[in-house]
């Protein structure tokens, strides 16, 4: 029930209407039982500063990002997080001490099932090297500084080859994260070369600087997918409603190592034809209502203050509402 008490959360776009957030945050507030709820705010690209503004005045806590404010919030923040600065993009902010924060949960997001062992289940008690962000504490006084899964997680990727198709701004967050995981390489696939070199260039001078990055047009993927240990579609090739498509064709996903991790950020058709196919050569497949949950799951301990939320509750409405139970 919303009361006067009741503190707002949110997530703005234009438009908002589709968004998931609301169902799985407000599973995650109902089972937590704390005076929160989550709300869509359709905020046009023009009225960006002034519903900072209006947020401020109400007392909203925070607030998710979606397209098309994830790059043109960054100027109007007090604060953004080096994750955030290196990605380029903001999906999540909080309120500090100096004013709006913003940061970038999609790398946590990203790695959470990569991590050996996971991140313990709700409600877990770890309590090994929190990370500010992790912990949530709103009330520093500025960022939290990069999440360290690869360090956390205790899998040796020192020696493992990461391949990512697709060189927009999902491949930044994956490239991060393959960073911070310590892939012995890292190999982008894009269309245009001009825009691949652009991409390479830009992390030469970035907050996280990633030296082991390498970038190639199509021709160059038979060969990369068999180096792969981890294969990552960025792309929308292969969504709904074209989901009978896959970025990969058939002739080159047969060269996946057995064993190999297949991740598609992609959450509906679930699985994706590109899932199918590497599950069928024997590869683990990972998709992307994963990462949607998990990038949610560590905002909402930000807004909230907690260092665990029910991931399992939040997980399960969106299948529920994706209508995949």
């Amino acid at each position: 029930m919303i009361k006067g008490t009741t503190k707002l959360l949110g997530v703005i776009g234009h438009p908002v209407e589709h968004s998931l957030s609301p169902a799985m945050h407000n599973a995650a507030i109902s089972h937590l039982g704390v005076d929160f709820v989550y709300l869509p705010f359709p905020v046009k690209p023009g009225d960006l500063k002034a519903a900072l503004a209006g947020f401020a005045a109400i007392g909203v806590r925070g607030f998710s990002i979606t397209i098309p404010h994830k790059q043109a919030i960054l100027p109007l923040l007090s604060e953004v997080s080096p994750i955030a600065r290196a990605i380029g993009a903001v999906n999540t902010v909080y309120l500090t001490d100096k004013g709006w924060c913003g940061t970038n949960t999609d790398v946590e997001g990203f790695l959470a099932p990569l991590q050996t062992p996971p991140t313990p289940p709700y409600p877990g008690e770890a309590k090994d090297s929190i990370s500010p962000l992790e912990r949530g504490n709103t009330a520093v006084e500025s960022c939290p500084p990069p999440y360290q899964g690869g360090a956390r997680g205790g899998s040796d990727w020192s020696q493992k080859v990461a391949v990512i198709l697709g060189n927009g701004g999902a491949a930044r967050a994956v490239v991060a994260g393959c960073a911070q995981l310590g892939c012995a390489e890292i190999h982008v696939v894009g269309r245009n070369e001009q825009n691949l070199g652009e991409f390479q260039q830009s992390w030469v001078n970035s907050p996280m600087p990633v030296q082991n990055l390498q970038v190639h047009t199509w021709e160059n993927l038979s060969m990369l997918i068999l180096q792969a240990d981890l294969l990552v579609n960025t792309t929308p090739v292969g969504m709904y409603p074209q989901g009978e498509k896959s970025p990969v064709a058939a002739g080159e996903i047969d060269r996946i190592s057995a064993g190999a991790i297949v991740y598609d950020l992609i959450y509906t058709p679930n699985p994706t034809l590109f899932l199918k196919d590497a599950q069928l050569r024997g590869a683990r497949a990972i998709d992307g209502l994963e990462m949607l949950v998990q990038q949610g799951a560590a905002a909402l301990k930000i807004w909230l203050d907690k260092e665990s939320v029910p991931v399992d509750v939040m997980r399960q409405a969106l299948r529920q509402h994706l209508g995949l139970d």
